[in-house]
């Protein structure tokens, strides 16, 4: 009898599974899950430990993942993903990570589920718990470990002592088989991993929203493998572990994860580690036109996001550009360049544009932003159209103080390579709050603002990859009315708003010129 009933049982679960997956295969919507870790560190990570006291403060910090799997999956969850360094933490050495690595095998020719094959390999650990917790619960789970792969010396990219070590996110499918690796390709200070011999370009597939694509971090701000994998493989859903120090006023992590969502029309699942003492906090399930984040300095627990989104479409594109510049045209003044002048800068070749008038402009000024040299323009008008240049990018404002508060805003600009943290090439026009009236202020990282500002941004940017940065006080996110390019201008276009403006930018990256 009780055979009979659990044989019934099981038939039902199996034709709810059968109803609900297909309906999943209609391809409206799935439902996400990140959790933002607040990562169990070892204190002094430098030190030479056992595999077994590295395995246990690894078990402390798979013990709350597990806890945060299950409560996903009890609401629904299709993916979880786990941030970047939450499992081992970070600031070793080669050395002294070593106990701390995983070993993977090659997946293209080894089908493996480790939690039902737990003997197959040794140093397999973290990679058994993952897999069982997806098993479990019947997700799939994005986490990042650090790996290792003996290598021969004959292998010109070989270490000196034999082995690849990587930093590396791993996929389990809701069935427990590990179905991908990614190994991070632009490391940052991360001395005890290398750099793979070749670009890995990781897709994985899913029931529930069919393509996903995954990289690391860092690796946001450059073309590989990120723009290679959404240009060429069209992919339209992005897992993103990342262990991300904000840096205000234009990297905030929740403001450029979501800038990179609307830029690409892509969700971006993105998972941060949380540990507001070195300013890392910031994560989100990002749509194009929707965001659901947690950011928190203050407090020092995790945060699990649950959050039902809709399946982008290959097909789907932003909308086409004449509709955006006509919805421009119609709602904002534009810019009559015919009767500007340009004043040169001797000594960088920047210009500031203003109309011809006897009006004497307001002086440009430079100050180090983001630890980049910015041409910068006060706001010094309640309403107004202003210009400033740096070489060839020249950045037009048409603005409207909503409330004239006793705060400084500067118009600023910067065409030029990036070399600290980091060396890429940058251009970005961007409208900032300063931290106090005092001009040497102006790129200062800040949290709170009062002013309301309706504005039309634009640049004429030398390259097609920007992305739209909108901050509000608090650190709160806001989106764009209006986003697009209008002849050789991209605009960003902002009316209305409810609390004060700390950044507006337009974030472009020149990628061939790194």
């Amino acid at each position: 009898m009780a055979d009979s009933i659990f044989g019934s049982i099981y038939i039902l679960l199996l034709l709810c599974y059968k109803v609900v997956t297909e309906d999943i295969h209609r391809g409206e919507h799935y439902v996400a899950a990140i959790y933002e870790h607040h990562v169990i560190l070892n204190p002094n990570p430098t030190a030479i430990v056992s595999r077994q006291s590295a395995l246990e403060l690894m078990n402390r910090n798979l013990d709350i993942y597990e806890e945060q799997v299950i409560a996903a999956a009890r609401q629904g969850a299709h993916i979880i993903v786990f941030p970047e360094d939450g499992i081992q933490g970070f600031n070793f050495t080669r050395t002294s990570i070593y106990p701390y690595l995983d070993f993977i095998p090659d997946l293209d020719s080894v089908t493996w589920n480790p939690c039902k094959e737990a003997n197959l390999f040794n140093d397999t650990e973290v990679l058994h718990r993952l897999s069982c917790m997806a098993l479990k619960s019947q997700v799939f789970l994005v986490a990042n470990l650090g790996t290792k792969q003996p290598c021969k010396q004959r292998d010109r990219h070989c270490p000196n002592d034999g082995r690849y070590q990587f930093n590396t996110n791993v996929v389990f499918s809701d069935s427990g088989k590990l179905i991908a690796r990614y190994r991070k390709q632009n490391l940052y200070f991360e001395y005890a991993f290398n750099t793979p011999p070749k670009v890995d370009y990781i897709i994985f597939d899913t029931p529930f929203a069919d393509k996903f694509g995954i990289f690391t971090c860092f690796d946001i701000l450059f073309h590989e493998p990120t723009v290679t994998l959404i240009k060429q493989h069209k992919i339209k859903q992005i897992a993103y572990p990342t262990a991300w120090m904000n840096q205000l006023p234009l990297l905030s992590a929740i403001e450029f994860q979501q800038a990179f969502a609307t830029a690409f029309d892509i969700n971006l699942l993105a998972a941060n580690i949380h540990y507001p003492d070195l300013d890392m906090t910031g994560s989100g399930i990002y749509t194009p036109s929707k965001s659901f984040v947690y950011y928190d300095m203050e407090s020092i627990d995790g945060r699990l996001i649950v959050a039902q989104i809709p399946v982008i479409p290959l097909h789907k594109t932003h909308m086409e550009d004449e509709i955006i510049s006509n919805r421009i045209q119609d709602s904002f003044s534009s810019f009559h360049m015919d009767n500007q002048i340009c004043h040169m800068d001797d000594e960088d070749g920047s210009c500031l544009r203003e109309e011809k008038s006897t009006k004497k402009a307001p002086s440009i000024f430079y100050e180090e932003m983001m630890y980049d040299n910015f041409t910068l323009l006060p706001l010094t008008e309640p309403e107004g159209d202003i210009q400033v240049c740096s070489k060839a990018l020249c950045c037009y404002l048409n603005y409207q103080k909503l409330i004239f508060s006793n705060e400084l805003y500067v118009l600023g600009v910067f065409d030029g390579l990036h070399t600290v943290h980091g060396t890429y090439y940058v251009q970005a026009c961007v409208l900032v709050k300063c931290a106090s009236l005092n001009y040497t202020s102006c790129g200062q990282g800040i949290t709170k603002a009062n002013g309301l500002i309706d504005f039309q941004l634009q640049g004429n940017f030398s390259t097609a990859f920007i992305f739209p940065l909108l901050l509000r006080s608090g650190v709160t996110l806001d989106y764009a009315d209006h986003l697009g390019w209008k002849h050789n201008y991209y605009v960003m276009q902002k009316k209305g708003a409810s609390s004060g403006l700390i950044t507006a930018g337009l974030y472009g990256r020149w990628y061939e010129k790194d």
